[in-house]
């Protein structure tokens, strides 16, 4: 079974569930899962931070240093 469906299953089976506590404990793991999570490694980026993301990402491209979809694609198929 996919993902996809996995996930259309549990909420199936979410919107069906008449039990107030045991859905509560599902939700308090979820959220508490979620807030231990250590997120201190994403720090967004300032306006220069971008722009030189920017400036390099056209550069690359214009030095033909990139891959198109076709290409990710298939090197993707090979995981």
């Amino acid at each position: 079974m996919d993902l996809q469906t996995r996930k259309l299953n549990l909420i199936t089976y979410l919107a069906q569930l008449q039990d107030e506590s045991f859905f509560e404990k599902i939700e308090n793991y979820i959220l508490t899962k979620f807030e231990k999570e250590d997120h201190s490694e994403f720090v967004p980026f300032n306006t220069e931070a971008l722009v030189e993301r920017i400036e390099k990402s056209e550069e690359d491209f214009k030095k033909g240093n990139f891959m198109t979809q076709e290409d990710l694609e298939n090197q993707s198929s090979n995981w």
